[in-house]
């Protein structure tokens, strides 16, 4: 590095800025150039982040129907046991049953709620895009100052 590279690259960024000498047009058009290029990127950033997010999604849909498929007869036989020793322990065939099935209907329900609150549209928002365009608008702004 010589001693004019040197002093050039002491000074302040501002006034690095002020010598360049391109006109409006030219500035302009730099500038639509890269706002295009980062709404490019940004768009494809958003692709990709919706992708993870649905491929996500369909894969616990896959597992959540499979694991209900199988869950469900040993469940059933399970009740059937509980329902049975209720019986030998002494209660009326129909108190065992209603006991059973409504502790199960309630156990369900609340199990489906908290499921069904998995799915919510904030869960699927790409945070990182979202994140990243806010970025991009703040650094935007403070460039235009």
């Amino acid at each position: 590095m010589g001693l004019e590279d040197t002093r050039l690259h002491d000074q302040p960024v501002h006034d690095r800025r002020v010598q360049d000498h391109r006109s409006v047009p030219a500035l302009f058009t730099d500038l639509i150039q890269q706002v295009t290029s980062l709404l490019r990127t940004e768009t494809r950033l958003a692709r990709t982040e919706m992708s993870e997010k649905i491929g996500q999604v369909g894969t616990g849909v896959a597992l959540v129907a499979v694991g209900a498929v199988l869950v469900m007869p040993g469940l059933v036989i399970l009740l059937q046991a509980a329902v049975a020793a209720m019986i030998d322990a002494g209660w009326q065939a129909h108190w065992a049953a209603l006991l059973v099935g409504g502790a199960t209907l309630l156990v369900g329900a609340i199990l489906a709620l908290v499921g069904a609150g998995r799915f919510k549209a904030a869960n699927l928002t790409p945070n990182r895009t979202l994140s990243q365009l806010q970025s991009d608008a703040a650094v935007a702004r403070n460039q235009v100052r």
